[in-house]
């Protein structure tokens, strides 16, 4: 792991594959030895999707070589807040009766950032439902800040927040109706943006 590659944000990796300068399995792989480094720390991730990420980046890696047109967010390594569905990965809603709940469909959302070629490298956690304004629920305890572990992310999109200021990954999918994004955002010291 590099911190060259970790610390990329999504825009420096999108110019640097395409100038095939760097590849998406050196990224993913740079990005998940992130995640197994600070997670026992920070609790940030529910579900990680290691072998499918790899997959898709050497898919990725692929599609590169073939200098094929490629979409804007091609090969940015993400993760993805445990409320958005996300077909045949887990997708417990922070919720202990939803432990095992694996979605059909993709949300529109996820949908749409799969379609931009992001790579998922797994589910970030969530108060039960999203319903607190600090990341803590009966599944998955509490997730930390990194420059405090002992210290809430804050909620409801705190794993997401979380996950960003660690080097994870330069982008992290949440979901915001009265501050969830905002508020792990100014916690973790990352930028967050509320959708409209």
């Amino acid at each position: 792991m590099t911190d060259d590659l970790i610390w990329k944000s999504a825009h420096e990796l999108s110019e640097l594959y395409r100038a095939k300068a760097i590849s998406p399995v050196d990224v993913v792989e740079a990005a998940l030895a992130r995640l197994e480094q600070v997670e026992p720390k920070l609790n940030a991730c529910v579900t990680v999707t290691d072998e499918q990420a790899r997959a898709e980046a050497r898919a990725a890696e692929r599609r590169l070589l073939d200098d094929e047109d490629l979409p804007r967010l091609f090969g940015v390594p993400i993760t993805v807040k445990d409320l958005t569905d996300t077909a045949g990965v887990r997708t417990t809603y922070g919720c202990v009766a939803y432990a095992d709940h694996v979605p059909d469909a993709d949300a529109i959302a996820w949908e749409r950032l799969k379609a931009a070629g992001t790579i998922m490298l797994g589910k970030t956690t969530t108060p039960e439902f999203g319903f607190l304004g600090v990341t803590e629920s009966k599944l998955t305890g509490s997730t930390g800040t990194p420059w405090d572990p002992s210290r809430n992310a804050g909620g409801s999109s705190g794993g997401a927040a979380a996950s960003t200021a660690a080097g994870i990954a330069p982008l992290a999918w949440g979901s915001d109706g009265g501050g969830s994004i905002r508020v792990p955002s100014s916690v973790c010291g990352t930028v967050g943006v509320k959708p409209t």
